[in-house]
């Protein structure tokens, strides 16, 4: 059974989505002390969190950029606060989806289920692709450079790994959105750019320069 992580103060429609998620053989986990939101991420090890970005004390980016820096579980943001802006930012806080309010039950559910299957079922057999030095470890979803471990998001993860495993050819734009959100109707191309500007900005740290490589109206690649 997977466990749901849902921090929503309004009770109201956090009943709702724990009724809701009982039918689909969800555990739901909800929030009880809004100031200690990452304590309870820990006791409860979810496979999924549901976040609204208007809580008590700090707001949802707050909690879900402290949620990234010690798990990449996915996270899923429920906000009546939806137009492109915050959007924009909870992909770049590290979100994987945003599902705007009121929103149909039914749709929020399989919203979870796509991206539960995608998360989790994503690697079928162990795979090491290689590139410019890194490694890419497809067990246990690691970026290894100069005896180094690099964190990835599941999203950034799966932009490496469609690139490397496509190392030297150009992949479109229109492919690595498929590849995040298949299944899903939140398509973006502003999201797409700030999980590139993201992960570039990552590998740059760790000595990755010009790893991801942009061929204008065409894509990206890694080269030799």
């Amino acid at each position: 059974m997977y466990t749901l992580f849902l921090a929503e103060d309004d009770n109201n429609i956090a009943d709702l989505i724990e009724k809701s998620a009982a039918i689909w053989d969800f555990k739901v986990y909800r929030v009880h002390d809004f100031h200690e939101v990452i304590h309870e991420f820990e006791l409860a090890h979810p496979q999924l969190v549901l976040m609204d970005i208007t809580l008590p004390f700090f707001n949802g980016y707050h909690w879900c950029e402290k949620i990234r820096k010690i798990s990449n579980v996915p996270i899923i943001f429920i906000s009546s606060v939806s137009d492109n802006l915050n959007q924009v930012m909870a992909m770049n806080m590290g979100a994987d989806d945003f599902v705007a309010k009121p929103f149909e039950m039914d749709l929020l559910m399989t919203k979870i289920m796509a991206l539960l299957r995608r998360t989790y079922d994503l690697t079928v057999e162990d795979k090491i692709l290689s590139a410019g030095g890194a490694v890419l470890n497809t067990s246990d979803d690691t970026l290894e450079y100069e005896e180094k471990k690099i964190p990835l998001s599941r999203n950034e993860y799966k932009i490496i790994y469609t690139l490397m495993e496509n190392k030297g050819k150009i992949v479109s734009r229109a492919k690595l959105m498929e590849k995040l959100w298949e299944g899903d109707e939140f398509v973006d191309e502003n999201a797409l750019s700030v999980n590139i500007n993201r992960l570039r900005k990552k590998l740059d740290a760790e000595g990755l320069s010009d790893f991801i490589v942009t061929k204008f109206k065409a894509g990206y690649m890694i080269g030799e």
